[in-house]
């Protein structure tokens, strides 16, 4: 079996060092220093209470020199893939699954979920339909991503917290291809659920990111203080509430209210989200995914989201200013 990840950064070299480290035949396609850095000296990866382990990998900034995978797992930010699916057809053979390891909603949300919506294509997530169209929905398995990871210098993952990487078919099937990889997965020492309701799994991350990036890329507020202050508090409340709207007009359920979801930001204590991390890094802010998809979704389902509107509005222009958002 030949899995290939594509981005492999922090989660993705995570997923890839395990995976090595088992014998699975992996490869990462990745650019730049990182790259280099793997090419010369192997990937390293640093677990809390382990010696590093290194390990050789097989790595190439040109999918080309890899060939076609059964597997591609794509863990890059959610506005750099629509761009790269062309660059990607080498990898794609006549059976390749795609596995969507994307934070936000996912491009193929609306594939074999019945009802009016069925087959709805989203802007937010897939400008131009480029995922839709270049890979097909039906070559998608979901995933949703919980581990924790950073890349302290090309080269080393250092993995700070979490396993799981839940599995689903967009039908809700356990496919021989989702049980296929859920094997591989936990062989690798990885917790890797098949899911019959993904879309409810994605939706408790998403309100997270959906209210807490957004916040603290407008106030550099990490998570203990931004879940806890009397000011802020409300207004990721008020977007977590609207969210929850849309979703369970979607069918979702919710294993957890808005105030226990908020309290277990707080517990996670002095945190940075990845968009704050973006932002005081130069890079492209991951706004459409996590917010502005929300907000599309609000407008098919006729749902007002007044809360998330603004708030959309005004990190939208913090990016601008930065030169981070187009």
């Amino acid at each position: 079996m030949k899995i290939c990840i594509f981005g492999a950064g922090a989660i993705g070299g995570y997923m890839g060092a395990k995976l090595a480290q088992a014998g699975a035949d992996v490869s990462l396609v990745a650019r730049g220093p990182h790259l280099a850095a793997m090419q010369a000296d192997g990937l390293t990866l640093i677990e809390e209470g382990a010696d590093p382990v290194t390990v050789t990998v097989r790595a190439s900034s040109d999918p080309a020199d890899l060939g076609p995978q059964d597997y591609v797992v794509v863990t890059l930010k959610a506005h750099s893939v629509p761009p790269v699916v062309p660059l990607m057809a080498p990898l794609i053979g006549p059976d390749t699954t795609i596995v969507s390891g994307v934070n936000g909603v996912p491009w193929w949300y609306f594939h074999k979920i019945g009802g009016p919506l069925e087959g709805t294509r989203l802007a937010s997530v897939d400008p131009g339909d480029a995922q839709w169209d270049g890979f097909g929905p039906d070559r998608v398995l979901g995933c949703v991503v919980y581990p924790a990871a950073e890349v302290p210098t090309p080269g080393t993952i250092r993995h700070i917290e979490g396993n799981r990487f839940s599995l689903g078919e967009p039908d809700g099937s356990k496919s021989d291809r989702a049980l296929a990889l859920s094997k591989l997965l936990t062989s690798a020492g990885l917790k890797a659920p098949v899911r019959p309701k993904l879309r409810d799994e994605i939706w408790v991350k998403l309100c997270g990111n959906l209210s807490f990036n957004p916040i603290s890329a407008l106030t550099g507020a990490t998570l203990d203080v931004l879940c806890t202050d009397a000011d802020s508090r409300p207004v990721a409340r008020a977007m977590m509430s609207e969210a929850q709207t849309i979703a369970e007009m979607l069918g979702v359920k919710f294993p957890i209210d808005v105030d226990r979801r908020l309290d277990g930001g707080a517990a996670v204590g002095a945190h940075r989200t990845s968009m704050l991390q973006d932002l005081d890094a130069g890079r492209p802010m991951e706004i459409d995914a996590l917010v502005g998809s929300v907000q599309e979704l609000g407008r098919l389902t006729d749902t007002p989201t007044p809360t998330i509107d603004v708030v959309l509005a005004l990190v939208r222009l913090r990016g601008r200013v930065a030169g981070l958002y187009p």
